[in-house]
């Protein structure tokens, strides 16, 4: 049997007072790895201190891609499974997690799907309605939550990080930080698929649909398409700003400033996550 770490990001005492809420599922080989930012020297809670499967680490750093990348550090099982202090999980769907790696041995990176509190599968996201590979090409539409991914923990595949320069609390690019994850598996040519299968809960909107108010997410997303889209990427940028401004998520011309200025940060500053890994 497989073990697998459940990887749980949280901050602030009220943050592990939500991991506490959770009622976590009591599993044979699952641990639950909890990494905790601004934890104010607060205790554990009871529930969590006690029970054996549940690891807390507490961190300095800000950042949220240094968060996963610490309950990452951390983790020791076969198999993670990227988490959020704010889902919900059942024994059967964790197990189901499990299950698609023990089925196919060659498996490095699986993608799911979640579903809101109503049932409501991916908050308006659109997902493939079979399994498939993500090595090649992307599905049209498709994009990753982070808490969707699960990785086995071998090879390249267990040396994959959060790229700290993306992601909230990061210095300039908020977003993409899931993208990038993905982009540096896909380009280490691991086994990346996608399953049509729901494992967690999550109770409220994800940020994909908001509107975008914070100019370091469009510079994001610049970045993101300069690594992605090396020799399209000019076009790719006004593309996406035309399609942030007719959802009325950004003005396009605040969209294409910003999302360029993102692309001068990935040439300039950014180092190339793939060629880090293979060092």
């Amino acid at each position: 049997m497989l073990t697998l770490d459940v990887l749980i990001c949280t901050y602030t005492p009220d943050g592990i007072r939500r991991v506490a809420g959770m009622n976590l599922p009591a599993l044979e080989g699952v641990t639950y790895i909890v990494s905790w930012q601004e934890h104010a020297d607060a205790p554990v809670p009871d529930s969590l201190a006690s029970r054996s499967d549940v690891r807390v680490f507490r961190l300095g750093q800000k950042g949220l891609s240094l968060n996963r990348n610490n309950a990452i550090e951390n983790s020791t099982s076969d198999i993670y499974l990227i988490a959020d202090d704010d889902l919900r999980y059942s024994a059967a769907r964790i197990e189901a997690v499990r299950k698609v790696f023990e089925e196919d041995s060659t498996l490095d990176y699986a993608s799911f799907m979640y579903e809101d509190s109503q049932g409501r599968v991916g908050d308006s996201k659109i997902y493939p309605t079979v399994e498939c590979d993500l090595r090649k090409r992307l599905p049209k539409g498709f994009y990753q939550t982070s808490f969707e991914i699960a990785v086995r923990r071998r090879g390249l595949a267990a040396e994959l990080r959060f790229h700290p320069a993306f992601g909230l609390g990061s210095p300039w690019l908020h977003a993409a930080e899931e993208e990038m994850f993905l982009l540096t598996a896909r380009r280490l040519n691991l086994n990346c698929r996608f399953f049509p299968i729901v494992i967690a809960t999550h109770d409220g909107p994800t940020t994909g649909n908001r509107p975008v108010t914070d100019p370091c997410v469009l510079r994001a997303w610049g970045a993101y398409l300069y690594f992605a889209y090396p020799f399209t990427f000019p076009a790719r940028v006004v593309l996406k700003a035309r399609r942030l401004d007719r959802a009325g998520q950004s003005r396009f011309l605040t969209a294409l400033r910003e999302m360029l200025r993102g692309v001068g940060i990935g040439m300039s500053r950014v180092n190339t996550p793939w060629e880090e890994v293979r060092r």
